[in-house]
């Protein structure tokens, strides 16, 4: 981890940014005081292939549509309901 100020940041910003993408991580003071962290992202996908998006699902916990109205039945309350049925059984 680097510590620069924000003027260096202003100046140096292509050279922090391919800095960043190599894995640096900055921390960027103001007055002494240190105000933000600049860190890489890591590795974020855009785009997910279907077979690992299945495999996902097919370990997800099963949802209990009669537990989860009930819960927020008790949370929100029942007397502004649109909809009493399970939208899961709708055809």
């Amino acid at each position: 981890m680097k510590t620069i100020t924000q003027r260096e940041l202003a100046a140096r910003s292509k050279a922090v940014l391919d800095d960043v993408e190599a894995g640096e991580t900055y921390h960027i003071t103001r007055n002494g005081t240190e105000i933000a962290e600049v860190r890489p992202l890591g590795n974020r996908r855009r785009f997910v292939p279907v077979d690992e998006l299945q495999r996902k699902w097919r370990h997800a916990p099963q949802i209990d549509a009669a537990q989860m109205q009930a819960e927020g039945d008790a949370f929100f309350g029942s007397e502004d309901r649109v909809d009493d049925g399970n939208p899961w059984d709708r055809a």
